[in-house]
């Protein structure tokens, strides 16, 4: 039988995971406006320090419109920490591809982000791995233990 949406724990459940997130983004923006760009600017560099693509593939992750993606990536472009470069397996496509400069920002931007390393540090690393598979399970993500720095 399904849990009923109204059942207080599911509740507080929603609140919390709702709470963890405003907090994310506001240390996430505030760590971003630090290196002079915007949460957009920071969160597209981030992805992209973990791999080139395409600005169509990083707006499916982002969740936006590709057009919001590729004034994100001038702008980013423009400062020197992003550049665009064809894919070797298909010439007709431009990957974006974080710069020296733009890989280092990019760890030094993950490296700042302290709510939720702090919280996590003072749970088992059992407590992380289950706290990790619940919450995969949730997104719908089945993939093995790969982790994204």
């Amino acid at each position: 039988m399904a849990t009923p949406r109204t059942d207080p724990v599911t509740l507080e459940v929603v609140e919390l995971i709702g709470t963890v997130v405003a907090r994310y983004y506001e240390e996430y923006d505030r760590a971003a406006a630090a290196h002079s760009l915007t949460g957009a600017q920071a969160r597209v560099l981030g992805l992209l320090s973990l791999e080139p693509m395409p600005m169509r593939k990083i707006a499916q992750k982002l969740k936006c419109e590709p057009s919001n993606v590729t004034g994100i990536v001038d702008r980013l472009e423009v400062r020197g920490l992003v550049e665009r470069r064809p894919d070797p397996s298909d010439r007709r496509v431009k990957l974006a591809a974080p710069t020296e400069k733009g890989s280092r920002t990019a760890r030094e931007l993950r490296g700042s982000l302290h709510f939720a390393r702090e919280p996590l540090a003072g749970l088992t690393h059992a407590e992380r791995t289950v706290l990790r598979d619940l919450l995969r399970r949730m997104v719908g993500d089945d993939a093995p233990d790969a982790v994204a720095p």
